[in-house]
């Protein structure tokens, strides 16, 4: 089994960011010597996570309104109270999401739909850098 890794960085902003790294992860994949296989991308950080969307802005849009309705940003959360930091809604949204995605690899291409973008979604209250792992296996 061959195994490559590589990491890149994003910015975020402090609001809900759903940001199309498809691009960045095929550039990773299309450097590396591996045809077939999968392709593990991960975000670190407990307010972040990642996705595959149709990456336009009705959707992007439709999902940010869901994730408002599930998880709302103006409600109590007892992890504010104990730290005081006001982000207790991101790490809820972040953990349903998941911060991992696999994708499969075949002859070279990530395995996606026509309309299917990777996508990171950061929730924290503040602007971060974001890096993402991205780990290449045969």
């Amino acid at each position: 089994m061959t195994s490559t890794y590589s990491t890149f960085n994003k910015e975020t902003t402090s609001s809900t960011d759903i940001i199309d790294i498809t691009g960045q992860v095929a550039a990773i994949v299309g450097k590396s010597d591996v045809l077939n296989g999968s392709v593990n991308i991960f975000v670190a950080g407990s307010t972040a996570a990642l996705t595959t969307i149709e990456y336009e802005i009705g959707v992007i849009n439709d999902l940010k309104n869901a994730i408002e309705r599930l998880v709302p940003q103006d409600m109590h959360y007892s992890h504010d109270r104990r730290w005081g930091d006001g982000n207790g809604f991101a790490h809820v949204r972040a953990a349903l999401l998941g911060p991992s995605l696999t994708v499969p690899l075949i002859n070279g291409n990530l395995l996606l739909g026509t309309w299917q973008q990777i996508t990171l979604c950061d929730f924290d209250n503040r602007p971060r850098t974001r890096e993402v792992f991205v780990q290449i296996n045969s």
